[in-house]
């Protein structure tokens, strides 16, 4: 799997189409729309961007998304693209799964099983089980199935071997009951060419409870383009997420990548608001999304915004930094990178 740094052939997403991601009223819908197109629309200044969007929608979303973004029709439960599509990588297709040959493919799609973020009971995933093989088709990439439940914002690699994944995602036994380490690290080999799988104890506290994803670690920490790893740092002790901050920092300067090489940290501070009208929230600007000469990132109307500007621009030289009020998101529960997926572009050199 490569870096989501390394160029981009096209970004995926699908559009809100109903549930809670849309609300119960005509005003909530049309914010959720809108914040989806805002991101849509920011990414395909930058480069190409496919929408999957359920046939109601059509009209809607075609109003309010660039002329340029391609649309494909197709039903949905959600609108999580991260979550519900394939993970895309270079070189020789796995061995084992449908569709995989073993030989040398210059673009591979590993299909996940998707089961509503361990059986929630908020969830529905008929539709959302089946859209990673949009992607996977109009791509052209070799399939590559899995027997794992995961989802993409459940793992972050540096492009070279090194994955950070969280004990409560993974090993959640709702989504793979009796699989140990070893196994989610071997299928992660096996799948995305994973040489070292650092696990992270947990997500952050909201992302925990009811309406979150039991820890992804897209809220916790992501590698920048020269692999050093941001990290999301609460410093207030007042905010739960100040335990989970230090977690993170304790395990992460023990670690060390595939080569053997300790992490080199830096701290991406979190906004300096610490509750909504839910109660402590888990605003992060580890969630943002990198893509061809840009990085689209959360803002949330805070100090804090200003700084993680400042810490994004000096961690991806050469982008623009594309700061988005994504609160409407995180009330939806995600962020920007949670329903964006890069397809990267192909290899300049095959393997041999």
């Amino acid at each position: 799997m490569p870096s989501e740094t390394d160029p981009h052939e096209c970004t995926w997403m699908a559009w809100p189409g109903g549930g809670y991601t849309l609300g119960d009223t005509a005003h909530e819908a049309d914010v959720a729309r809108a914040m989806w197109a805002s991101v849509a629309n920011t990414i395909a200044e930058y480069e190409p961007l496919r929408m999957l969007v359920p046939p109601r929608e059509r009209e809607k979303a075609r109003r309010l998304l660039a002329d340029d973004i391609d649309v494909h029709e197709v039903q949905l439960d959600d609108a999580w693209y991260r979550d519900i599509g394939p993970t895309f990588v270079h070189g020789r297709a796995a061995s084992g799964g449908s569709g995989a040959s073993g030989g040398f493919s210059p673009l591979g799609a590993v299909n996940w099983v998707f089961n509503g973020w361990g059986q929630q009971d908020w969830a529905t995933w008929d539709h959302d089980a089946l859209a990673s093989g949009v992607a996977t088709d109009v791509s052209g990439a070799t399939r590559i199935d899995s027997p794992m439940v995961n989802e993409g914002g459940g793992i972050h690699t540096d492009g070279r071997g090194t994955f950070l994944v969280t004990e409560t995602v993974q090993l959640d036994q709702l989504r793979n009951s009796g699989w140990t380490k070893q196994q989610v690290e071997d299928e992660l080999n096996r799948t995305l060419g994973a040489r070292s799988v650092i696990w992270l104890p947990r997500g952050l506290t909201r992302d925990s409870e009811r309406f979150g994803t039991k820890g992804h670690v897209d809220l916790l920490a992501t590698f920048d383009a020269t692999g050093r790893v941001l990290v999301h740092h609460q410093t207030n002790a007042e905010h739960p997420d100040h335990a989970v901050s230090q977690q993170l920092f304790a395990v992460l300067s023990a670690a060390t990548d595939a080569d053997g090489n300790p992490m080199d940290l830096v701290a991406l501070p979190a906004p300096t608001v610490l509750r909504d009208h839910h109660g402590f929230v888990d605003y992060s600007y580890v969630n943002h999304y990198v893509a061809n000469g840009v990085v689209v990132a959360c803002a949330f109307g805070d100090p804090g915004d200003d700084v993680s500007r400042e810490v994004l621009a000096a961690a991806y030289p050469g982008r623009n930094v594309v700061q988005l009020d994504a609160r409407p998101l995180f009330e939806r529960g995600g962020g920007i990178h949670c329903i964006t997926q890069q397809q990267p572009a192909a290899p300049a050199v095959s393997p041999r």
